[in-house]
């Protein structure tokens, strides 16, 4: 079996901060934790960013399902080690942006080309079925 295409999309994630191990399982008991995460998900991201969150979200999930175990697909969010990285590494200067094959990249949640890359890349007519 190949390898399959790597692809990476680096964009703003929603993130949850949590306390340890030992302290989470306390804050669950007494029902703390609940509201602390709702408004950690309230308050996380803008709007606008939570839309294009999820839209990249759906977009991955839509690669998964056509290309199934041809292509492997990584969200990195943009504020992680992993995301400044990428950022410096390939020159991602507009977000989001999605990298394919570790070496090729769309800026600006480009999807429509990024997909047709993809398709190319795994020898597909654009829109093809696997």
């Amino acid at each position: 079996m190949a390898t399959p295409l790597h692809v990476e999309i680096v964009v703003h994630a929603p993130t949850l901060f949590y306390h340890c191990q030992h302290c989470e399982h306390v804050w669950q008991q007494i029902g703390f934790s609940r509201g602390v995460r709702a408004e950690q998900l309230r308050t996380g991201l803008p709007e606008d960013m939570l839309r294009e969150y999820a839209a990249l979200s759906d977009w991955a999930q839509r690669l998964l399902a056509t290309y199934r175990d041809r292509i492997s697909v990584e969200v990195i969010d943009a504020s992680s080690m992993g995301g400044l990285w990428r950022s410096l590494r390939f020159g991602l200067h507009r977000l989001p942006a999605i990298v394919v094959g570790r070496r090729t990249k769309f800026v600006g949640g480009d999807v429509s080309s990024a997909d047709a890359f993809i398709a190319r890349c795994l020898g597909l007519a654009h829109g093809g079925q696997v």
